[in-house]
């Protein structure tokens, strides 16, 4: 089944030459994209070219540290090195197709990458800093009843540079190179929790975490990276080991019979199987505590009964809640709880001894609230496919299949 079957994307290896179906991300010129390599990938490429070994340190610093888009930019390379590299290489971000500021300072980016598939990147304030919200995948393969994205069909998953690039994108538009220092940063935090299943799209994502949490580049420190999966139980483990980010977990039922409905992966790894994989998760502590994300539906998972089930289900697990008001959607059966009653079941849970705040809806006014990612673009084509249909005139082969 699709909603349950784990999708991959292979680590890039050393391309053999004229490989070019081998390259990370090649433009027209067969010019492979520096964005996206992992740092041993990336000496392996120079020490290729006959560089020494502390190149690979430089070009790392320039293109996440500084930002540079343009190798001629590396000042403290040789011109003859810079002429080897622009021979090979170039440096990609995603193209931005529009860029949306709410009334409450949200911002959201609807990303193109060169195949002409799109997806979306939001930054979230709090205060004086904040987090981007970066997608994994085009589309999504889950179908969680609850979730507009999830509406949407799987189209591919992204690569480590287009999942990087989200990041980089972000910074270009607030202005933030050089990396600033640890108290001085507006995009202080990462959260994989955009469009798509991330432990779908394993590997691409771990490479892109390695990438954003190395310390001399972009240099997030792995307690602001934050990955949420519905639920990939073998892959939790693997997460755990490989990079030992936080962790959150949209859980969004007290029990298998209401998360079987709304959540169909559940059905493939039940909560007995997934609470396991939420103790057995090695970065987790009462200092680094596992998120359960939980959605508020009225009269579906937000009764007294369902939070004390819920402090029940996660007992012996460092983690919080995090509360989340329904976000309406055309099409969906479902409604938002009425605050009263999101209050009561967060009382309920803090009586048991666990932190369940509720999510203060940010972005609605641009669609970049939860669950709400890229509908807008795709209502827009879809509108403008009809329209050109009603019309009489012929498709242009530019149409997006996820909006049909």
């Amino acid at each position: 089944m699709t909603d349950t079957t784990i999708m991959k994307t292979a680590v890039t290896p050393d391309p053999a030459p004229g490989d070019a179906a081998a390259l990370n991300n090649p433009d027209a010129e067969g010019r492979e994209d520096l964005i996206g390599l992992s740092r041993e990938q990336l000496a392996g490429r120079l020490t290729a070219m006959g560089e020494k070994s502390f190149r690979a340190g430089q070009v790392w610093a320039w293109l996440y540290n500084r930002g540079i888009r343009d190798i001629d930019g590396m000042s403290n390379i040789s011109k003859e090195t810079r002429a080897k590299m622009r021979e090979r290489f170039h440096i990609s971000r995603p193209q931005v197709s529009r860029e949306l500021t709410s009334a409450d300072s949200t911002r959201k980016w609807l990303l193109k990458y060169r195949d002409g598939q799109e997806a979306e990147t939001v930054y979230i304030p709090d205060d004086d800093r904040g987090a981007v919200c970066v997608s994994t995948q085009v589309g999504c393969t889950l179908t969680c009843r609850f979730c507009h994205t999830g509406t949407q069909m799987l189209v591919r998953n992204l690569s480590a540079g287009e999942i990087v690039g989200q990041f980089m994108v972000a910074r270009d538009s607030y202005g933030e190179w050089p990396t600033p220092n640890e108290t001085g940063r507006l995009l202080s935090n990462v959260v994989v929790m955009g469009m798509g299943e991330p432990l779908f799209n394993y590997d691409a994502t771990v490479t892109a975490l390695r990438i954003l949490s190395d310390p001399e580049g972009l240099a997030l420190s792995k307690r602001r990276i934050t990955l949420s999966t519905s639920g990939v139980v073998p892959r939790m483990y693997d997460l755990g080991n490989d990079v030992g980010v936080n962790l959150a977990v949209s859980l969004h039922a007290a029990t298998d019979d209401v998360r079987d409905v709304i959540m169909p992966i559940n059905k493939k790894w039940p909560l007995k199987e997934l609470m396991q994989a939420c103790r057995d998760y090695p970065s987790a502590s009462n200092a680094r505590r596992i998120t359960f994300e939980y959605i508020m539906l009225k009269g579906i998972n937000d009764s007294d009964a369902d939070a004390r089930q819920l402090a029940r289900l996660v007992k012996g697990i460092p983690c919080k809640f995090n509360l989340i008001p329904f976000n309406k959607w055309p099409g969906s059966d479902f409604e938002c709880s009425d605050w009263s009653r999101i209050e009561r079941f967060s009382d309920i849970l803090a009586e048991q001894g666990y932190s369940a705040p509720v999510r203060k809806p940010r972005g609605r006014d641009i669609l970049a609230a939860c669950g709400q990612l890229k509908s807008e673009s795709q209502r827009e084509r879809l509108s403008q496919l009809k329209a050109r249909r009603a019309a009489g005139i012929e498709d242009d082969g530019h149409g997006d299949a996820a909006a049909q």
